[in-house]
Order: C-alpha cells, then structure tokens, then sequence
C-alpha cells in the first residue's frame, strides 16, 4: 500500500527550498525525476502549481489555494509512515529543527552525533534563523520543533532547558574593561552592536528593567561577525557566555558580567507534542537526558 504519493511531498519540498535542485537532494532523486512528478501532478489536477523563474519556483494562484490541503497530506501521510515505523519495530525519519548560532556551533554536534549512534538512519535538517523567524517555521511547518527564549514565545509551547549568563563583550584596554562587574548604566554611554534577534532581545529587555535605553548603532545577526567589529573598538556588546567560552580566545576582547546580571533561558519550541513526529520525539528525550553536556 502507498501511504503517500511523493508527488505532493516533491512539491512541498520546492516550496519549502525554491528549487527542483533542493527538492531532488531532498528525494535523494534526480531533478529531472522530480521535474516530471510536478508535471505529473499538475496534468492530474488539471491545473498549473508553480511559476518557475530562474530565481527559483512560487506557488501560481491555484497552487496558494490548493497548498493548505497539500500540507495537511503530506504531513498526515508523514506521520502514518512513522507511525507504522514505530509499530514495526524500524527507527527512521527525519528531525527538522530551528536553531539559533551559539546552540548550532556548541550543543547541536555533540547532542546529534550521540543520537545517530542509536538511531543512525535518522537524518537532520537545521533551519537557522532568530527567535521570531524560529516561531514563523513552527507555524508553517517548516520545522518540528526549534530553540527559542521563553519570553519570547508567541502561539507556541516550551520546554525550558537551559539557563545561562550573558556578558559584556569590549575591546581589550577599554576604561570599563578595568571593572570587575560592569555597570548597565555606564554601557548605556558607550555605542552598542546588538546582536539581532527578531522581536525580543535579553540585552534590551535588561536595560529596559532599570529604566535605560542603549545607544545602538549596529545589528547584527552573527555573533561571530560582532566580536570582529568589538575587536576592530567600534562598539560593545553583551552575548551569551555559551559562544564565548570557546570562541572568544580568537579576538582581542575583554569579557565582563554586567551589574545588574543579564541572563538568557533557552526552550525548546512546537506546535503541538501530539503532532510532533517521533523521530523529533525521541530527540527531545535525548537532549533533555543529556542536559548536563550543554555548556
């Protein structure tokens, strides 16, 4: 019995990428396989479903209206398939997760490279973006699940995992590097790079807490690129301790905690748990029995 007709899973996959190219490493097919299932698709249902442009493929009209339907197919056949893998025994699937850059670089390849030794025919799919654009993909399904502050949580369900210091980043040889705890008043004073992660930040909302508003004359969505810019004395910053406990020996820096502290608290974020496919399930498991290795 064919659960689902990979016709419609092929055309979710150009959606969600914008190429028959992508679309075809996804299938693990070739373009022109997945080229000829569109085609296919669209003489059945008589109607035209993509533009296809050479800066990639939108939905036509029709294929707007029709796309709701499509989704809820491909991911109802998604789920009888791990359903029935679990049933019998078989340990497949695919975990599609949002994720922010010091969780990428500090958690994920430790946590995913334990997971594959017991499920090694899982595959992984990381989204990354920031906490607003993380929210947007559990919406819309692009991801099962991703990683977010609570606070900044908007129609979706947490899990909190992880709480942890946030600090001052300066140029080596700056007069508020010669304080053991800097004051949030006197950074306040100085020009900010913030680092830029959509519609809540832990820096802003901290100096929000004691009536100030920095002066922030850059955002930036790499961490890695505002330690450059620190460095280079165009600014400071506050960013979480998790990057920069390995990676800040690389710059000219001076790392300060704030007074009063500035913290962040990690969740994980989805939709529905019911809904939650079970290989994203047991991945979860995992990273919740393995809390202690994040740091």
């Amino acid at each position: 019995m064919r659960v689902m007709d990979n016709r419609y899973l092929a055309l979710r996959h150009i959606v969600e990428y914008g190429s028959f190219s992508a679309a075809a490493d996804e299938l693990r097919c070739s373009q022109s396989a997945v080229s000829q299932m569109i085609a296919s698709l669209e003489k059945e249902l008589n109607v035209t479903l993509l533009n296809r442009q050479r800066g990639g493929c939108t939905l036509t009209e029709e294929g707007r209206q029709l796309y709701p339907l499509i989704e809820r197919y491909v991911e109802d056949g998604l789920r009888i398939r791990e359903r029935t893998d679990e049933i019998l025994g078989l340990d497949t699937g695919v975990i599609r997760m949002g994720t922010i850059a010091s969780i990428s670089a500090h958690w994920l390849p430790g946590l995913i490279s334990g997971f594959q030794q017991h499920h090694p025919n899982v595959r992984f799919v990381l989204h990354q973006g920031d906490y607003t654009t993380i929210q947007e993909w559990i919406h819309n399904g692009t991801i099962d699940f991703g990683f977010i502050n609570p606070a900044a949580a908007r129609d979706v369900r947490t899990i909190t995992i992880k709480r942890g210091a946030m600090l001052a980043v300066l140029p080596q040889g700056h007069p508020l590097a010669a304080l053991d705890r800097v004051p949030l008043a006197a950074l306040a004073r100085e020009p900010m790079i913030l680092l830029e992660e959509g519609h809540y930040s832990e820096p802003l909302e901290a100096f929000a807490s004691v009536g100030l508003k920095p002066n922030v004359r850059l955002r930036i969505h790499d961490d890695y690129s505002i330690m450059t810019m620190v460095e280079a004395g165009l600014g400071f910053s506050i960013l979480a301790e998790l990057i920069l406990h390995r990676t800040s020996t690389n710059y000219r820096l001076a790392l300060r905690p704030t007074d009063p502290p500035v913290e962040r608290t990690i969740a994980i974020a989805y939709a529905d748990r019911d809904r939650l496919p079970l290989a994203a399930r047991r991945f979860i498991a995992h990273l919740r029995s393995n809390i202690d290795m994040l740091h």
